[in-house]
């Protein structure tokens, strides 16, 4: 059996959708092969007392000290596999403005932006040039909190703010009009396409993500030299920002070409969640999705990715008045 410790909280703003999400994994994770551990964390002291003993830790983290490298590198050095990328791409992808910058010298499309690392940059004729509306984001958060779609310059100081109080710098992007897509890779190949699309609100905010009937989210056919574009894409931007084992590209497809958002290293991993919903597509399910990310993220941390067969009864004695002894496995 493989003690697999799934992190989960965290100290960032998205610590409740990092709770749902850890849970959704303990539930699903085969107990056949595996021994789900919860590690639900408040504190970095509380990772390293958390992991003693485990065999992998399987992030369910959102956020500041989940995607941005951190936990991935205490990992590393204390020898423990984990999943998903390293700490290389865990980083860059935090850092929407960089992120950008890699994309773009790769050629792919991104919507324009600016990104201030403090408020004494705030600069509105700079706005002014990037064109109205605009998306004011926290530049390394996620879940859309602290995000403010702007439509005139006397929204733009509040929203600054905003971002600001959730993080200590601002990515301002021009608002790119268009069908919502994301993206999901497993494996370096690209799962089926869902189509989002906000119900109640103009963009894809917190209610619109979390609540019931905020959203309507499914796969969608697109045309087959526009899902090439959106590959090419996506698996450019995944090669580029070194991910590894899976990741989420968000994008906009405007007159059916693809503009990339951000791409996730750690995307929610809820069963109801997008990339889950898309390898349902593919006729994956929740249990086997998260058995593939374990063995490839075991492949990519240099062990052999293989997990053990479940345990098997042993063959039964000659006697015939002998019965058989079920081995039962872990799990939650």
């Amino acid at each position: 059996m493989i003690k697999v410790g799934v992190i989960m909280g965290g100290v960032s703003s998205e610590y409740e959708v990092s709770m749902n999400t850890g849970r959704e994994m303990l539930k699903a994770l085969d107990p056949a092969i595996y021994t789900g551990i919860p590690v639900p964390i408040t504190s970095r002291k509380e990772l390293l007392e958390g992991v003693v003993g485990l065999d992998f830790a399987l992030l369910a983290l959102h956020g500041t000290y989940g995607e941005d490298g951190t936990v991935q590198g205490t990992l590393e050095t204390l020898g423990i596999p984990y999943s998903g990328s390293g700490v290389l791409s865990s980083s860059l992808c935090m850092d929407k403005g960089l992120a950008k910058t890699v994309i773009r010298s790769k050629s792919i499309l991104t919507p324009d932006w600016l990104c201030w690392e403090h408020i004494n940059e705030y600069a509105p004729e700079a706005v002014d040039r990037l064109g109205y509306p605009v998306m004011v984001k926290p530049n390394s958060g996620g879940s859309s909190i602290g995000m403010t779609k702007v439509n005139h310059p006397r929204e733009l100081r509040g929203a600054v703010e905003k971002a600001f109080a959730a993080d200590c710098s601002v990515l301002i992007e021009h608002y790119t009009t268009g069908q919502e897509i994301t993206c999901s890779i497993l494996g370096g190949e690209l799962l089926p396409v869902i189509g989002i699309q906000s119900l109640g609100a103009d963009w894809f905010d917190y209610s619109a993500k979390y609540e019931q009937g905020g959203a309507e989210e499914q796969i969608i056919q697109l045309p087959a030299e526009v899902e090439e574009r959106v590959r090419t894409a996506a698996l450019t931007c995944y090669r580029a920002l070194k991910c590894a084992v899976y990741a989420r590209v968000d994008m906009l497809l405007k007159d059916g070409i693809p503009y990339v958002l951000e791409v996730n290293t750690l995307p929610g991993m809820t069963a109801t969640s997008l990339l889950p919903q898309s390898a349902k597509a593919a006729g994956i399910s929740f249990t086997r999705l998260l058995d593939e990310i374990i063995t490839g993220s075991l492949r990519e941390r240099g062990g052999t990715g293989e997990a053990p067969e479940a345990p098997e009864a042993p063959e039964a004695p000659e006697a015939p008045e002998a019965q058989l002894v079920q081995q039962g496995g872990g799990g939650l």
